[in-house]
């Protein structure tokens, strides 16, 4: 069996690995992959947006199933290409992508079919929208209706950064055609959570429950970045919690794309507030989270090629889904000056006895050495019976690497460890 998987970061190192542990993959292929996941899989230099060059590559190959991990091919679909030319994939095809794709879509899905989501108005007129935050309630959400590298949201507590954000995504373009349009959204509180999940378009089977950690800075300080580090499972996602999710967001979501013709194969990821009026949907992804698969994957104790394959082929309720009973932790280690500018070319030495807990994101290999080339750079995973021994695991672990220019958050997991749930 000849598998290939579209993407070269950190998530993409995860889901290569858990690949790994089935005896019936013989080769896995990574496109464009990268420096640490090619000590796991062939790296081939096709870049993940490529979409005829992949469906190509997979043809020539022989390629048994592919695994489109990334947000841009599945939005510009490359699982429709793909199958198109006999290969069966794990993720959605483009029209269901379109849940990512467009946070307008997403919105307009939620309240015509109901599902709890913060109030909201759209724009695709940049003078209109600046009337409307004169007298917009604050703190106000203001969000780029198409894909922008996880950096499209930003939450504005005056006026002037409101009118600032506005101007900056739709008049100067900061994100490109994705600015458009914008969704201007009700400041929802209370603790975030992120639920992964499997779903076939007829079942929802959830991941162990996760918590981001956003800000580069610690204590939640500075620029909203890709995400700084990850633990699960989440406190706050108990089993009432979650119980209502999968009554009021989770079925009913696979629900409603299937009522728009728009059945949603793959993982569908759920970013959720735990508000006092219950849970409501932040976001939808339309693909697994990075850093959230750096553990919730570690997690997994069934095979995950077989959950895979169950999805594509519509059997997910016939498939035992498991998880340990554990905790796990992912301290990102990034480059000085993430997520704005910083440099690259630094050399990595991680030891030998804890490289299966290292997840690359950002590397080049050249003259046998790892050196970074991106702003995240590495995953740094433990699993252990306790939240508490996980997190002090894994920055034990982050100690004994090296690159030069590294930073990284200390407060991994606090929140979770204080949280307070009734």
């Amino acid at each position: 069996m000849k598998v290939l998987v579209v993407g070269g970061g950190g998530r993409e190192h995860a889901i290569i690995k858990k690949l790994k542990e089935n005896q019936d993959i013989e080769k896995i292929y990574a496109l464009p992959g990268n420096g640490g996941i090619a000590a796991d899989a062939e790296c081939v230099n096709i870049g993940a947006t490529d979409i005829d060059a992949i469906v190509k590559f997979a043809y020539e190959n022989k390629i048994d199933y592919a695994v489109v991990a990334p947000d841009d091919p599945l939005v510009l679909g490359c699982v429709d290409a793909l199958e198109a030319h006999g290969v069966p994939c794990f993720g959605p095809r483009s029209e269901a992508a379109i849940i990512e794709g467009s946070k307008v879509f997403s919105k307009n899905l939620m309240k015509q079919y109901g599902i709890p989501t913060a109030a909201y108005e759209v724009f695709d007129d940049a003078d209109k929208a600046l009337a409307y935050i004169k007298t917009a309630p604050l703190p106000t959400v203001i969000k780029a209706d198409g894909l922008a590298l996880g950096k499209g949201v930003i939450i504005a507590t005056t006026r002037t950064e409101a009118e600032d954000a506005v101007v900056s995504i739709m008049k100067d373009k900061k994100f490109g055609k994705s600015g458009n349009s914008i969704v201007v959204e009700e400041f929802l509180e209370g603790p975030e959570v992120s639920v992964l999940s499997f779903t076939d378009g007829k079942v929802v089977v959830p991941m162990i429950s996760s918590m981001d950690h956003k800000r580069a800075g610690d204590n939640d300080t500075g620029l909203n970045t890709g995400g700084m580090g990850t633990v699960a499972p989440n406190p706050y996602y108990t089993e009432a919690v979650a119980k209502e999710c999968m009554e009021k967001i989770f079925l009913p979501t696979i629900n409603a794309m299937n009522a728009e013709g728009r059945t949603f194969k793959g993982c569908l990821y759920f970013g959720l507030m735990i508000t006092k009026d219950g849970p409501k949907v932040i976001e939808y992804n339309c693909r697994f989270g990075d850093p959230e698969t750096q553990v919730v994957l570690p997690l997994l104790k069934s095979d995950l090629f077989t959950i895979m394959k169950a999805t594509t082929d519509g059997t997910l309720a016939d498939t035992p889904v498991e998880f340990y009973d554990k905790s796990a932790a992912c301290v990102i280690m990034a480059s000085e000056g993430y997520p704005v500018s910083y440099e690259k070319g630094y050399e990595i030495t991680i030891p030998g006895e804890i490289a299966d807990c290292v997840f690359v994101a950002g590397a080049v290999k050249k003259d046998g050495k790892l050196l970074t080339s991106g702003g995240r750079v590495l995953g740094v995973t433990a699993i252990a019976d306790t939240l508490k021994e996980a997190i002090d695991d894994s920055y034990n672990m982050v100690e004994k690497i090296h690159f030069d220019n590294a930073f990284y958050r200390h407060d991994i997991g606090q929140r979770a460890l204080m949280a307070k749930v009734e």
